[in-house]
This record gives C-alpha cells, sequence and structure tokens, in this order.
C-alpha cells in the first residue's frame, strides 16, 4: 500500500526485452537502503525489486502492467517517481494508494495560474468502466504517475489538478506536456462504491 507522496524522480538507466517483459534499471538515492522482492511504486506501478548492483536496482514489467501504464514507453534517461510502500506506523499524508494503475490519460492542457500549474487529463469514458469506478468527484482523490493529488473541474471524461512549484520540481511532472501520457489510479473508495451498486441493482 502506498500514499502517493512521491520520494523521488529517479532516473532509468537501461530498459531490457524479454518477451512479453519488460527489465527497468533505476538510480536512486535510497538504492541501498532496498532489499529483494521490496515493492517499490514506479509512475504509481507497484513493482518488485528483483535485483540491485552497485547504485542501481532492478524490477520487471509483465505485459499486463505494460497495457495498462505508460511504462513500456519509458528510456533510458527518463525520470520515474518513486515511493516505496507505506509505514504502518507513519501518517497517511496523501490517501490510500494500491499500486495498481487502472488506466492512462492524456494531457489535453497546462495552464500557468500565480506560480501554479494546472494540469488536463482525459481519458477513456468507456460506460463500462464508469460502473467499475473509473470516475473523479470534485475534490476528491486522484493519483498521476503515482502523485497522489486533489481533482477540481471533473467531467466524466476529464479532470484537473493542480500543482505546486514543490510537487512540479521534484517529480516527473516537470517532464509532462500536452500530449504527455499518465498513469492514473482512481480512488479505491469509489471503486468498492460502484461495485456494491452493481451488486445491489
Amino acid at each position: 500500500m502506498f500514499s502517493g507522496i512521491v520520494e523521488e524522480a529517479a532516473k532509468v538507466t537501461k530498459t531490457r526485452r524479454d518477451g512479453g517483459n519488460l527489465h527497468l534499471t533505476l538510480n536512486c538515492s535510497f538504492v541501498n537502503e532496498l532489499k529483494i522482492d521490496q515493492s517499490v511504486a514506479h509512475n504509481g506501478v507497484c513493482l518488485t525489486v528483483v535485483e540491485i548492483a552497485d547504485d542501481t536496482y532492478t524490477v520487471t514489467a509483465i505485459q499486463e502492467t505494460l497495457d495498462r501504464s505508460n511504462l513500456g514507453s519509458l528510456k533510458e534517461g527518463d525520470l520515474v517517481n518513486l515511493e516505496r510502500s507505506m509505514l504502518m506506523n507513519g501518517r497517511l499524508d496523501g490517501h490510500i494508494v494500491q499500486g495498481h494503475v487502472d488506466t492512462t490519460a492524456i494531457c489535453t492542457d497546462i495552464e500557468d495560474v500565480d506560480g501554479s500549474r494546472y494540469f488536463k487529463f482525459e481519458y477513456n469514458a468507456d460506460p463500462a468502466l464508469i460502473r467499475q469506478g473509473y470516475v473523479t468527484v470534485e475534490k476528491g482523490s486522484v493519483t498521476v504517475n503515482g502523485v497522489s493529488l486533489t481533482v477540481c473541474d471533473s467531467t466524466p471524461t476529464s479532470f484537473r489538478v493542480a500543482i505546486i512549484p514543490y510537487t512540479f520540481e521534484h517529480t516527473n511532472f516537470r517532464d509532462i506536456k500536452i500530449g504527455s501520457k499518465v498513469n492514473i489510479e482512481f480512488d479505491i473508495i469509489g471503486k468498492y462504491l460502484a461495485r456494491m451498486m452493481e451488486f445491489s441493482r
């Protein structure tokens, strides 16, 4: 389980395809604290550390993960938002994040507002997905590339989020442009409520 509070934007040092799998090797400041089998969120996707060597570590994404996320488009030098799993004795500073990306969205607008920025994202509004809770609500929570954010201007097909300078500088939001693909995880509470309503019909 995660909170959506990104620890670091780490650099991809190597990518390797192996059939339907993608092995990603990254360098980060806390690599010496990692352990094999540890869970780390990468742009919001929970992946398992499978190898540690010198100042880098490697994780593997399967085809299902690549189909649902933007990890398949990563290349050497790209920045990836990292978060280690939550400590149960700590504060939940963001919101409950599973690290299970639901879908991707496309950035369609970026607006500068008095030092901060509004990013607008649009996603597939298939009715079947909406019934599963793939929706946002005004002032609700959403995870974008692993970052816990508050929704504004929610519609059935889009939403906006406000990014303060600190978040912009310390995550890969600084690399997001109009047309960029991002990972989205919708609020787990909304998904459970949608499922319960489906069973109650």
